[in-house]
C-alpha cells in the first residue's frame, strides 16, 4: 500500500515538473487571419487590395513609402530563461510609385537574418569623473543664491538680487 502511495506521488511530482519546463508561446506582430501575405499576386494587386486583404503594413520603409513591411515572430521561454524566438517571418510588398500596382513579393524568415555584433565599448568623455563623497563634500560653504555679477552696472540698485 505504502509503495503504491509513494510511486503515485513520485509520478506526479514529475508531471508536475515537466510540465514545468515545457515552453510558453508568444506571439507578436502581423497576425494573417482571412489572408496570407503571400498570396499577394505581382502585377495584380493594388495598395487598396492588399491593404484591403491584409490590413495595414506593420511599417514601410524609411526611405520608400513604396514598400510595406508585414513582420510576425514567434518566441518561446522556458521557465526563468530568456526567451527565445523560434520564427519569424518577414514580407517586404514593393509597388510601382506611379501606377501602385505590386512589383514584388519578397519573404524573409529566421534563417535570412543575420546577427550584428554590437560594440559595447563607450565614448570617453572629458573632464574626470568625482565620486559621490566629493560632490557632497564640494557643494558645502557654497551659496544656493547665484553670484551677483551685475554689481555697479549702471541700472542696478546695490545688493538687489532680482533679474534685469
Amino acid at each position: 500500500m505504502f509503495r503504491r502511495i509513494a510511486f503515485a506521488a513520485l509520478a506526479a511530482g514529475l508531471v508536475a515538473a515537466t510540465s514545468a519546463c515545457s515552453p510558453i508561446a508568444s506571439y507578436s506582430g502581423f497576425q494573417a487571419i482571412e489572408a496570407n501575405p503571400k498570396d499577394v499576386k505581382v502585377g495584380v494587386d493594388t495598395k487598396s487590395t492588399v491593404r484591403g486583404k491584409l490590413g495595414s503594413p506593420s511599417t514601410t520603409s524609411t526611405f520608400d513609402p513604396n514598400i510595406w513591411f508585414y513582420m510576425n515572430q514567434v518566441k518561446h521561454r522556458v521557465a526563468f530563461r530568456r526567451p527565445q524566438v523560434v520564427a519569424r517571418n518577414i514580407t517586404a510588398i514593393a509597388f510601382n510609385k506611379d501606377t501602385e500596382m505590386v512589383e514584388s513579393v519578397h519573404n524573409y524568415t529566421l534563417k535570412d537574418g543575420k546577427v550584428i555584433a554590437y560594440n559595447d565599448r563607450e565614448t570617453p568623455t572629458r573632464g574626470r569623473e568625482i565620486t559621490i563623497l566629493e560632490q557632497m563634500i564640494g557643494s558645502v560653504g557654497h551659496s544656493i543664491l547665484p553670484p551677483n555679477d551685475d554689481e555697479g552696472v549702471p541700472g542696478n540698485r546695490p545688493g538687489d538680487r532680482r533679474g534685469p
